[in-house]
């Protein structure tokens, strides 16, 4: 007797729809499970057939082959027990199942039939909804995330007893509702909670702060211990306008697909992600790879911020991997397994201490370094990832009056009302919305970037005396057209260009 059930897989972060086909014989008894399975698969078969029993089903005592289809594709993970079960289930003669082709089926089974939390459910979930399944049986802890997804019938189970039982018509489960929507909202109300209200004078970084996420442009903060360097990389976040429903569903798909939602509630990213990561991470850890890639950091940090601390104690290696995402916006990774892609438009916020003690410079404490001990410890962050790196800012330690002044700063809510002001100028010029001024192209930049005579001579000037790149150049403008936005002016004047070159600092210092 042959028996079919759709489940799905996750090729990177996208879900890949698996037709599981069950077939029972006579013969031996045995079950033999083909179609590239991972080792997780193969040991489905005991996990499977002690659920069965414990839940007091049958399933077929002669020669048993499962396969899964299409075969040429690596089936990984436990999320297949479930189905399996099922096929096993539906293909013996005493306990025959419906018609299961509507439904996409995915779960872990415990040996007492328990259905466990699988990750990657809203990959399963949108494939299952380009195949044009009507309906999604996931564990329960998994509904929520699943039923982002509009056009298909989300159904939570806890065992495979229930799930046997509904299949067959013999109870009902109720369908999740899609919620997408109010957990935006919610997260719109619950977003702030770090607010740029807490810190104390830094004028001067909050205002490049300011330019840096009204244009998406990377920031690179240098400035002693204590100064606030990450007290304000923490806030960022709080300017960033909210995420877009298929912003927030993109970086769920990427989270869920690493298992960063299980057992979270609500199983959503619906703010923007901050990701700091430790300056030992791996290449692997940071650009995402492994034997069959899987998404890192840079990937997580995807809509939303990435935080390198303390950078040139990273590793060189690690760092020259970030060229290519911060350039496209992906990261490919090509292994045995096959090439994949992964999104990673992030946002870069980078701070280091001046020299080895941290005092270069400082107006309170004196450097104990010498010139060679700084020069070498800023040798570890190359130049073309430094070139990478749009504004570079000076935080100069905070004074005592700072400090004690009773006063708030402005407010993060204050900020990101100019920040989403430019972004809407951005979005309007470019012709789509959330495309901002970082990702112009060169056309697009010739375009919108031109210059008048006198600011034209005043770039000339600051790219002879700086020997900058044209990448540099093509920066320079970029950040010049944001404080523009922000002016709110339809041309660069020289002020705008002025500021911009100002955030080159580390091209007037001795760095490679």
């Amino acid at each position: 007797m042959l028996a079919k059930v759709f489940s799905a897989t996750l090729q990177g972060v996208e879900g890949l729809e698996v037709e599981i086909e069950v077939n029972s014989a006579s013969g031996i008894p045995a079950i033999v499970i083909v179609g590239l399975p991972d080792t997780a698969v193969r040991e489905s078969r005991d996990r499977v057939t002690t659920a069965i029993a414990n839940s007091m089903l049958h399933w077929p005592r002669g020669r048993t082959t499962i396969n899964l289809a299409p075969a040429n594709v690596r089936k990984e993970g436990p999320a297949f027990d479930l189905p399996i079960a099922l096929g096993l289930v539906g293909a013996c003669e005493e306990t025959p199942l419906p018609d299961l082709s509507s439904y996409c089926i995915a779960g872990e089974l415990a040996l007492d039939g328990a259905v466990r939390p699988i990750k990657g459910a809203l990959s399963i979930a949108l494939a299952a909804r380009k195949q044009r399944r009507r309906a999604i049986l996931l564990p329960s802890e998994n509904a929520a995330e699943a039923a982002l997804v509009d056009g298909i019938e989300v159904f939570g189970v806890r065992n495979l007893t229930e799930t046997v039982q509904f299949l067959r018509g013999e109870t009902a489960i109720r369908t999740t509702p899609h919620n997408a929507g109010a957990l935006l909202q919610q997260a719109s109300a619950n977003a702030g909670v770090e607010d740029f209200a807490d810190v104390r004078g830094q004028y001067h970084a909050k205002r490049a702060i300011e330019v840096a996420v009204s244009g998406g442009h990377n920031l690179l903060m240098l400035g002693p211990p204590g100064s606030g360097k990450s007290m304000l990389a923490k806030r960022i976040p709080s300017l960033m306008p909210p995420m877009s429903l298929s912003e927030a569903i993109e970086t769920t798909k990427i989270h869920s697909s690493c298992g960063l939602l299980a057992g979270k509630s609500p199983a959503f990213v619906a703010s923007r992600p901050f990701r700091s990561p430790h300056h030992t991470i791996s290449d692997a850890g940071l650009l995402g790879g492994s034997a069959t890639p899987s998404p890192g950091e840079v990937s997580l940090a995807h809509n939303g911020v990435l935080f390198l601390d303390e950078l040139p104690e990273f590793r060189r290696s690690t760092l020259e991997v970030l060229r290519q995402p911060l350039e496209d916006g992906t990261v490919t990774i090509a292994r045995a397994a096959g090439s994949f892609t992964f999104p990673a438009d992030f946002v870069l916020v980078a701070a280091l201490n001046p020299c080895p003690c941290g005092f270069y410079g400082d107006r309170k404490r004196k450097c104990r370094c010498s010139l060679q001990q700084v020069q070498r410890y800023r040798q570890r962050i190359s130049g073309p990832l430094l070139d990478r790196i749009d504004l570079h800012l000076e935080v100069p330690s905070v004074t005592y009056t700072e400090m004690s002044r009773g006063d708030p700063g402005e407010s993060s809510a204050n900020m990101r009302v100019r920040v989403e002001h430019a972004r809407a100028i951005q979005g309007a010029r470019l012709g789509k919305e959330g495309r901002s001024n970082a990702r112009m192209r060169p056309r697009e930049i010739r375009q919108h970037c031109a210059l008048g005579n006198g600011s034209a001579s005043l770039l000339q000037s600051a790219v002879q005396s700086l020997n900058l790149s044209a990448r540099a150049y093509d920066r320079i403008l970029k950040v010049a057209r944001t404080i523009a936005d922000l002016a709110q002016s339809e041309a660069i004047e020289t002020v705008h260009l002025q500021e911009a070159v100002s955030y080159r600092s580390l091209d007037r210092e001795i760095w490679a």
